[in-house]
């Protein structure tokens, strides 16, 4: 995996940092780095998450799901960090065991979904560390239900992910379900290469080893320098560029196997970095489908955003046919995959001739070994920005009041964030 900050530099774009100011940040980087290892070391809360490539044990995993080796689909209930990460996962790489996520409480899609579902041959992995996620139980409990009239014993076709106590480790313990612990000190969006995102991708058949090898390698990338660090360099220039003004990161796979990526990586930047007025507002785009809806705006609205351009240098590809149209000849002979490069490279100099800062990063190829250094070197690259920014990457209050509030207005308990909702100010028009 490499970065390629050469777009985001004061010499190219504006706003920009020069190549002075770069190494200046980088004695920052270095104490950044300082902390982020100790914390590492002590699996502190957070921290914890970049340890995942020496503490996560793919053969217990594979243990666990191994009873649903007759799979012919497996469902994620979970939310948020409870889904995304499997997600990623399961939408980058084909398998013949198809991956479902009920990741919503919208009752139509809910009602859908299980309608086309074959319940007896799928697996449930229900996922909450609390155990308490009002979501996730509510679908489970809708699942459960849908399998008992569909006459399958949801017993035999169901496993979850959760904590040491709480009702889904009460469950599980009362109904002897097989299940995975959440590990210890690692949030949720920081969970895709721990038990909660290699669940569901090992019932598929993808190579658990080869994620971890990934995220291995950019965790021994990381250094006292960005310019030593694929992750480090891409948290420092983001963290750079915000406070120069972009405060918007549109980032732009050219690949669609990475759209779901796009939406794992907005949850990641948002919550983690979203504090105390700080914190670039992620944006999900997917190339080069959205050069047609959003390019306008990235290259010539307001100068408050940076585009991250991700791709595979290596990919299958179709070829194009022969065409009558004359107009079209050009096309002819080549490739998909050329056009989408090309796409690519079209839009990146277009963004870079108006001065507009993006960055490029590089994978090998979509695949396992691909894949987890895609998603650790993000992960680094948050942490990282959340030293520089001086914020708590790993906390989420603003959620945490949501939650309450909702749960409140069930009567689920009685939570003062709930009285704000006969608070709301109205300017209705019919």
């Amino acid at each position: 995996m490499n970065v390629d900050l050469g777009n985001a530099l004061a010499a190219e774009a504006s706003p920009g940092i020069s190549r002075e100011n770069l190494e200046r940040l980088d004695e920052r980087v270095a104490g950044a780095h300082e902390r982020i290892e100790a914390g590492i070391e002590a699996r502190e809360h957070g921290y914890a998450a970049l340890a995942l490539p020496e503490t996560v044990d793919t053969d217990a995993i594979a243990a666990a799901v191994e009873p649903f080796s007759d799979s012919e689909a497996v469902l994620t209930v979970g939310i948020g960090g409870s889904a995304l990460g499997a997600a990623t996962i399961a939408d980058a790489l084909d398998s013949d065991v198809e991956a479902y996520f009920l990741d919503n409480v919208d009752p139509e899609q809910v009602t859908t979904l299980l309608a086309d579902l074959p319940l007896a041959s799928t697996t449930v992995n229900v996922v909450s560390r609390s155990g308490t996620t009002a979501e996730t139980l509510a679908n489970f409990l809708v699942v459960r239900d849908a399998m008992a009239d569909a006459g399958v014993d949801w017993t035999d076709r169901t496993f979850v992910t959760t904590g040491e106590s709480g009702p889904l480790r009460e469950l599980a313990d009362r109904h002897d379900l097989p299940s995975l612990p959440v590990p210890d000190g690692v949030p949720g969006r920081f969970s895709a290469l721990s038990t909660v995102g290699l669940a569901c991708a090992a019932i598929q058949g993808h190579d658990l080893d080869a994620l971890v090898a990934g995220a291995a390698d950019q965790r021994e990338r990381l250094s006292d320098s960005l310019f030593d660090s694929p992750a480090y360099a891409y948290g420092a220039i983001c963290y750079a560029l915000d406070v120069r003004g972009a405060s918007v990161n549109a980032m732009l796979p050219y690949a669609e196997s990475l759209e779901t990526f796009a939406e794992w990586f907005a949850q990641l930047w948002a919550e983690s970095l979203g504090k105390d007025g700080l914190g670039q507002t992620p944006a999900r785009a997917l190339g080069a489908t959205d050069q047609h809806s959003q390019l306008q705006l990235y290259r010539a609205g307001p100068r408050d955003k940076m585009v991250t351009f991700v791709r595979p240098r290596e990919r299958a590809d179709r070829a194009i046919p022969e065409t009558e149209f004359e107009a079209l000849s050009y096309l002819g002979g080549t490739g998909l995959g050329d056009l989408l490069d090309a796409e690519f490279e079209a839009t990146e100099a277009s963004l870079a001739a108006a001065g507009r800062p993006n960055v490029r990063v590089e994978i090998d190829r979509v695949d396992e070994r691909g894949l987890g250094e895609l998603l650790y070197a993000m992960e680094a690259a948050c942490v990282l920005a959340g030293e520089l920014y001086g914020v708590d990457t790993f906390v989420q209050p603003a959620v945490e009041w949501g939650k309450n509030a909702a749960r409140g207005l069930l009567g689920g308990g009685d939570f003062p964030e709930a009285d704000a909702v006969d608070a709301k100010r109205t300017l209705r028009i019919e």
